[in-house]
């Protein structure tokens, strides 16, 4: 039947040409091309009339040319009003979801201009295209609030875009601190051995610079005239002399076995031994045989390592959130896979001007003297807060320098960006102590992009109200 017509149509064409050319009417003129037709296929190929305002009027040969008013083509013809429902895409792909939802929210809302797809302060009030080809976008009524803040994005960008929001809550905030250190000797289990009066180095024991030893070890042996009297006057003497004798050895420094000693055996020794007042490590050997011993003069210097110290430094960024009493693991290189555990005991009162770092020192137990001195370490301090604060993933916090800011989720594609002030950071979270409340939904991903469509928005409304001005 189709094929019957067209070929009709044809030979009606072929045989009218010649008069129609003589007549000086063109055989392909649109009206004379109508008239051959059937009228079924007429009324077929005719456009549904739009419906809806008038939001804008195009060239009437589909060139992109549009005008916001009416007006007439430099050959006078009229150019064609589009409707609300006659709103076309220059998008040549595909037409995803979202653009359908918005093709239908945009029949119902009015549109107020239209925008830089790049971002850039440069609107429209018809459609355009920039100077890559890139379609103007629509900003339609609503999208943003009377006070030009909050941003509006329909559901179907929401998804394709990946935001994301999670709701604000009270909890504790932990943090782990990774800072190097030091490993040293405890300054208050170091001891100097001296002499309280004169006496001469008769022998020194067989311990060097390094050696261990044992509280109660004889060290040297030493003759003083001092002590030598004040024995003979607990030997000779009786009970109010004794007493006095005893006291005299006491104050030279004599332990209770070398005077129980001379008590019992009622003899001064020619040589009196001295004995390790602690156990520990020789630091330094300064006695010698046949010297003499002035008071106060250093002969030896032990320290005890059952206990050490390790100084870390941390960056004055991190300094806040180190607190006194706080867990702390210590490994060394040198011994993998062993951790020693003690606590933060001082938070040094200054910080070093070079390195903008402060001391932070903390206790451990050494009771096998694995640790030696010296030893780098790597320390990981247990920090926060232990009380609950209002806390927020750190990926929902924009930090610009001077202002933190979040996006508050108001539901149905609408966010609001909010000023907040920010206290001690968590591996994961940062305490918020000011701006937001638990329970409220803080946008955790691709707020950025909301970032971004707020401050054009702002922008284009401080531009709009400068036009506005008289």
């Amino acid at each position: 039947m189709l094929r019957a017509a067209l070929i009709t149509v044809s030979l009606a064409v072929a045989g009218g040409g010649g008069y129609l050319v003589g007549s000086g009417k063109s055989p392909f003129d649109p009206a004379t091309v109508a008239a051959w037709l059937p009228p079924e296929w007429s009324e077929a190929t005719e456009k549904p009339e739009g419906s809806g305002m008038v939001i804008y009027y195009r060239h009437p040969d589909g060139s992109p040319d549009y005008s916001a008013t009416p007006r007439k083509t430099s050959d006078g013809r009229d150019f064609v009003p589009v409707r609300a429902s006659e709103d076309v895409s220059f998008d040549d792909t595909a037409k995803t979801t979202d653009k359908a939802a918005d093709a239908v929210a945009s029949q119902a809302r009015k549109i107020l201009y239209y925008r830089n797809p790049m971002g850039l302060p440069d609107t429209s009030n018809v459609p355009k295209r920039d100077s890559m080809g890139m379609d103007y976008i629509p900003v339609f009524e609503g999208v943003a609030d009377d006070d030009g803040t909050t941003v509006k994005v329909s559901l179907g960008k929401l998804q394709r875009t990946g935001v994301r929001s999670v709701e604000a809550k009270l909890a504790p905030i932990s943090r782990t601190i990774r800072v190097p250190g030091t490993i040293l000797l405890d300054e208050r289990r170091v001891s100097v051995v001296t002499m309280r009066t004169d006496a001469f180095i008769e022998a020194v024991s067989d311990v060097t610079t390094g050696d261990k030893v044992q509280m109660g070890e004889p060290l040297f042996q030493f003759y003083s005239k001092d002590i030598a009297a004040a024995g003979a006057e607990l030997v000779i003497g009786q009970d109010a002399a004794n007493k006095g004798g005893a006291l005299k050895l006491r104050n030279y420094g004599l332990s209770s076995k070398a005077i129980d000693a001379m008590r019992q055996n009622r003899k001064v020794p020619d040589r009196i031994a001295f004995e390790t007042p602690v156990s520990g490590v020789i630091l330094e050997r300064l006695a010698t045989p046949g010297m003499m011993a002035s008071v106060g003069q250093p002969l030896f210097r032990i320290a005890d390592t059952s206990e050490l110290w390790v100084v870390a430094d941390v960056p004055e960024s991190q300094f806040d959130a180190v607190r006194e009493g706080a867990r702390a693991t210590v490994s060394v290189r040198s011994l993998p896979g062993k951790q020693f555990v003690g606590k933060v005991a001082l938070v040094y009162p200054e910080l070093r001007t070079e390195t903008r770092t402060a001391k932070v020192r903390i206790e451990i137990a050494n009771p096998d003297g694995a640790l030696l001195a010296n030893m780098l370490a790597e320390v990981e301090i247990e920090s926060g807060s232990p009380a609950p604060v209002v806390s927020v993933p750190e990926t929902a916090v924009i930090d610009s320098g001077d202002r933190q800011i979040v996006f508050i989720d108001l539901g149905e594609g609408r966010f609001e960006p909010r000023d907040v002030k920010q206290g001690l950071r968590g591996n994961r979270e940062i305490a918020i102590t000011e701006g937001i409340k638990p329970g409220e939904r803080v946008v955790v991903a691709a707020n950025f992009l909301l970032d971004a469509e707020s401050n054009l928005t702002s922008a284009l409304n401080a531009m709009t109200a400068e036009e506005a001005k008289p």
